[in-house]
């Protein structure tokens, strides 16, 4: 067998680079080292705070680049009617690894169409990668209004938003006990999960407040420009995609393959952190982490067949045939009486007492 000229994550940024570029984002390109001050000032924006350093010639500190979005949004145009898009293609440094990462930013005098826009080609470019994928959307300011209008104190709304993150209804409701308001209006948010046209109505009745009624229309208008663009199947709101408030004020996202644990894609809108690096724009962006696309590859090429058939010998030939045979369709596959202990397979498909087992 021939091994491919171009690794795994070699051909996804080759994809997404031409996707990116179909849509008017040209490539941005930055040093491997920058001023550790851009940093330090942002450590809790960044996905690891562990930062290697370096002494410059001069005396600066300087950091082999653990983030790419902040060089950007510092020098994001201000201007009315400006926006810069750009993607790139980066190696990064976290947790003392070289990260090959790829993703996009849209900065500037940003509007609705270049919100739905981003989050369009974040599904686009999780189809990209190949297989089964999903992308789950929140909304930042939904819930620091839902928050706001609880009647929690400080240090309850931050455990609130803890459980938010962490589905955890038990604890938000003993945290919301003896204020009935408040489980109805959070209550309403853990449990809220699923395509935007069952969502969003629903909590239309519950959260009901200026902030919260503003933060909904700005996830109606979404979800219709996703629908329009064929998108909404690979789409689901989901409360428990959140990330700081500090620097996040609108619609986050985060993208999931098959075959990966953990999130592949990330991303979502950071006005606050352009205020906070003295910036007056809007920004919105999103990172994909193309080094789990080799994690995923590996395991992959662990496994010896895609369907192992097993049965215990009382099921009729013909229909243990047909069934080998319809799975041969799909790729390899494997029939057998024991679970074979040196083979690895994707699927099992079992015959148990003349009957296949559902």
């Amino acid at each position: 067998m021939v091994e491919p000229i171009l690794k795994t994550e070699e051909q996804a940024v080759l994809a997404l680079r031409a996707l990116y570029r179909r849509y008017g984002y040209t490539p941005y390109k930055m040093s491997q080292f920058e001023s550790y001050d851009l940093y330090v000032r942002n450590k809790d924006f960044l996905v690891s705070d562990k930062i290697i350093t370096f002494s410059g010639d001069s005396g600066r500190l300087l950091a082999l680049k653990p983030d790419v979005t902040l060089s950007i949004v510092k020098n994001a145009p201000e201007g009315p009617g400006e926006i810069q898009k750009v993607y790139y293609n980066e190696n990064v440094y976290r947790d003392y690894r070289e990260i090959l990462q790829t993703g996009l930013e849209c900065v500037g005098d940003v509007g609705s169409y270049e919100i739905a826009e981003v989050v369009t080609l974040a599904v686009r470019s999780l189809e990209a990668l190949g297989g089964n994928f999903v992308l789950n959307i929140s909304h930042m300011g939904l819930m620091a209004a839902a928050l706001e209008a609880s009647g929690l104190s400080a240090e309850e709304k931050r455990r609130a938003a803890d459980c938010l993150r962490q589905k955890s209804s038990h604890e938000l409701f003993s945290l919301c006990r003896g204020n009935p308001a408040a489980w109805e209006r959070l209550g309403a948010l853990i449990s809220s999960r699923g395509s935007g046209d069952d969502v969003l109505p629903a909590l239309g009745k519950v959260l009901t407040s200026p902030k919260e009624q503003e933060a909904l229309e700005e996830l109606r208008e979404l979800w219709g420009l996703l629908k329009d663009c064929g998108c909404e199947s690979h789409v689901c709101l989901d409360f428990s995609v959140a990330n700081s408030l500090r620097y996040y004020s609108g619609v986050v996202f985060r993208g999931y393959l098959e075959g990966i644990p953990e999130r592949i894609l990330s991303g979502g809108q950071y006005d606050s952190l352009a205020r906070k690096m003295g910036r007056q724009c809007r920004a919105i962006g999103f990172a994909v982490y193309l080094d789990l696309l080799q994690e995923r590859q590996s395991q992959e090429a662990s496994l010896d067949v895609d369907t192992l058939i097993l049965h215990d010998g009382t099921i009729d030939v013909s229909v243990l045939t047909a069934a080998a045979q319809e799975a041969a369709k799909e790729g390899s596959v494997l029939v057998s009486r024991t679970i074979p202990r040196d083979r690895g397979f994707r699927r099992l498909v079992e015959f148990k007492n003349g009957r296949r087992k559902p």
